[in-house]
């Protein structure tokens, strides 16, 4: 199995160095305008392979891309310090105009996963571009939320005293400021998140929510503003994404995909769970969101439509 990685910058070659270690794919090809980086990212990978799975990682051109199961799209230019992703739309909207048709001329049938911010609008950009090609929707989903609900989950579980792993809470919208966290549904080990606070004599105030929400909204701003770049989640959940539709697993991700209606705003790319199995998005999983959540998300959708506007797609 294929997989293709355009732009082998942090955040490219960091998704390659985790399918590496996980086993993801049979073949990673890195592409890169820098034909240099990508060729001495794929020889520094590849010496890492004998110490975790094996598999094949080399550089090459969009043509070596033929066959590609999912291709990730990680090209553009990266966010700067106290820039917002919203800010990256212009700059990185005129180099998918030109990567998107040079991937699917290779690789026509692959799936494709932005990872390129501002995220939410890229991936409505991409799958524009690539239903001009053709290429149906469901087959062009973006990294969206995936990370921004690992980090939920991992701060409530902290809070709480219990493994990530069984916390269920979903962070949904825009991947970015005016992103959603939906506290109401949140479950761990199948008890909703009040009761199991109650049954275990464990405090949840609104101090502890508003500190929980803000570590995971403005996470990508700490972390930039210390080094420069956000790489090892990002790398780690497209990592995951990618290892889901190669096996065709149909889990539930908050993938970022082309929305008809989101709460009366329409024809939308935002984050929602999503199943993701072997063609990309299977479908959609509706929530039972309060008031304040619904009209929060509505208000995320409309931040994204008027950047998506701004761009006048024809």
């Amino acid at each position: 199995m294929k997989v293709g990685i355009v732009g082998s910058g942090y955040v490219g070659a960091t998704a390659a160095y985790a399918m590496v270690m996980n086993g993801v794919g049979r073949e990673i090809v890195l592409v890169d305008k820098n034909e240099n980086r990508a060729s001495a990212e794929a020889d520094d990978l590849f010496h890492a392979v004998p110490f975790a799975h094996p598999l094949t990682v080399r550089s090459g051109t969009y043509a070596d891309l033929n066959g590609a199961a999912v291709v990730v799209l990680a090209a553009g230019v990266s966010q700067k310090p106290g820039e917002t992703r919203l800010q990256l739309l212009e700059r990185n909207y005129a180099i998918f105009s030109d990567v998107v048709p040079a991937v699917l001329a290779a690789a026509p049938d692959a799936v494709l996963v932005v990872a390129t911010n501002p995220v939410d609008i890229m991936t409505h950009v991409t799958t524009h571009l690539a239903q001009q090609l053709g290429v149906p929707p469901h087959r062009v989903l973006g990294s969206g939320t995936t990370l921004d609900t690992a980090r939920f989950r991992t701060l409530l579980g902290t809070h709480l005293g219990i493994d990530s792993h069984h916390v269920h809470a979903y962070v949904i919208g825009e991947h970015g400021d005016s992103e959603v966290l939906t506290w109401s549904l949140a479950t761990v080990g199948g008890m909703a998140l009040n009761e199991f606070c109650t049954a275990q004599s464990v405090a949840l105030t609104d101090e502890d929510r508003a500190r929980i929400d803000d570590r995971v909204r403005r996470a990508a701003y700490h972390i930039i503003g210390g080094k420069g770049a956000t790489y090892y989640g990002i790398g780690s959940a497209l990592a995951r994404i990618v290892d889901i539709v190669l096996h065709n697993q149909r889990a539930i991700l908050t993938v970022c995909g082309r929305t008809d209606d989101v709460c009366g705003v329409h024809d939308v790319t935002l984050a929602l769970p999503r199943v993701v199995g072997g063609q990309g998005v299977v479908t959609t999983i509706p929530l039972a969101l309060n008031e304040a959540e619904s009209a929060a998300l509505k208000k995320s959708a409309n931040v994204i439509c008027s950047a998506i506007d701004s761009l006048r797609l024809a």
